[in-house]
């Protein structure tokens, strides 16, 4: 039987402990299970080295030795005593005593789903339109634009008549993506926009004069149209970013201490709007700005646009930052009893699978235990 790879073997332990698993998967996972490999089914989190994981994993398997029945494996033990012992530990999760309990909770938090495409757009004279049930095509006609909900759920502005009345009069939309939402607007010049949950977009229908601006509150990527005459600026809390044409991600929301502008291609200048700092970005290049100025670092840019193509990734975050991710997309309260909200945690997974599943990764790695109550996450040690 051909070895499985460790995406597969992730696949296979989570439909184990969702109770979805087939005779045949389950007897794929048991092969695995009877076997030696060279890589061990890892997802690191609080501890800083394979020693570190195989030391918590075997004080656990310790605790619970009375009350869990493991199969004995004739292991052959070689000096990689720290990598064994993960797998020692992998398997623990996989054979322990919380089959029942873990098979339940995934049965409870089924109604906790993923975000979807979701957003209310307000018009210049304060109409609301809720666009995720709104039949597709034209929704409304406003300064001689056409605003179109387009065949795959984005939010397109085409200009219809460029009469002198209608360059007099500049309209403002705002469109808004709830908690457990994100959408995507086509601007009036053509740039695209992809907004995140918990996340507002102020724009107008037309852009007039000698720049395009618009104000963003929460998360956005932005791929901008070229216009060397009418430059494009987004207008955060704290910061002006300024751009012609390039695509970068822009993390402003308001319970973060950081806005975080990460450049993708071609070249921005971020602005403090409170401070006489200001930074040009080149790609691979991301701005820190907080009350006491603006720090550049070097990046690997694909970390900060995981949730556009639709993962959470992350890369030796806090707790807290994690959790706040999970509340925006999810839809969901948190609450911290007696834990550290500084573990730190990296992995990916994706945005699309049951919450479930990606807090059985947490517990995982770190020393941390989820208790779910209704719309309600309590994070406890």
């Amino acid at each position: 039987m051909t070895q499985p790879t460790k995406e597969e073997l992730y696949h296979l332990a989570d439909k184990w402990i969702n109770g979805t698993i087939t005779s045949q998967e389950k007897k794929i996972l048991d092969t695995w299970y009877e076997q030696d490999f060279n890589e061990p089914l890892v997802w690191y989190g609080v501890d800083r080295s394979e020693k570190e994981l195989s030391l918590r994993l075997l004080k656990n398997i310790n605790k619970k030795r009375d009350r869990v029945k493991i199969r004995r494996v004739n292991w052959k033990w070689t000096s990689a005593a720290a990598l064994l012992l993960i797998f020692i530990g992998v398997i623990f999760w996989y054979h322990s005593f919380e089959y029942q309990s873990n098979k339940k909770q995934a049965i409870n938090v089924q109604v906790i789903k993923p975000g979807s495409s979701r957003a209310v757009l307000t018009l210049d004279n304060g109409e609301k339109i809720y666009l995720d049930s709104t039949i597709g095509g034209q929704v409304a006609l406003q300064s001689g634009v056409r605003i179109v909900k387009s065949s795959d759920g984005s939010l397109l502005y085409e200009t219809v008549n460029n009469s002198e009345s209608d360059q007099a009069t500049v309209s403002y939309n705002t469109i808004e993506v709830p908690s457990g939402g994100q959408w995507q607007v086509i601007l009036p010049d053509g740039s695209h926009v992809w907004l995140n949950s918990q996340s507002k977009l102020k724009y107008p229908v037309k852009f007039i004069g000698s720049e395009r601006k618009i104000e963003l509150e929460g998360e956005g990527y932005f791929e901008v149209a070229k216009d060397k005459t009418m430059p494009f600026r987004v207008v955060t809390e704290n910061q002006t970013i300024e751009v012609i044409g390039t695509h970068f991600n822009v993390n402003a929301y308001s319970d973060e201490k950081t806005t975080i502008t990460t450049l993708i291609e071609g070249s921005v200048k971020v602005a403090h709007r409170k401070l006489s700092d200001a930074i040009l970005l080149k790609p691979d290049q991301q701005t820190s700005l907080t009350d006491n100025g603006i720090k550049l670092t070097d990046v690997d840019p694909e970390s900060a646009i995981a949730w556009k193509r639709g993962m959470f990734f992350l890369n030796d975050e806090p707790l807290e930052v994690i959790m706040r991710k999970i509340a925006r997309w999810y839809d969901v309260e948190i609450v911290y009893k007696n834990v550290d909200k500084g573990l730190r945690f990296g992995g990916s997974v994706s945005r699309y699978d049951h919450i479930g599943k990606i807090l059985t990764k947490l517990e995982f790695a770190g020393d941390i235990h989820f208790k779910i109550e209704g719309r309600r996450i309590i994070v406890m040690k």
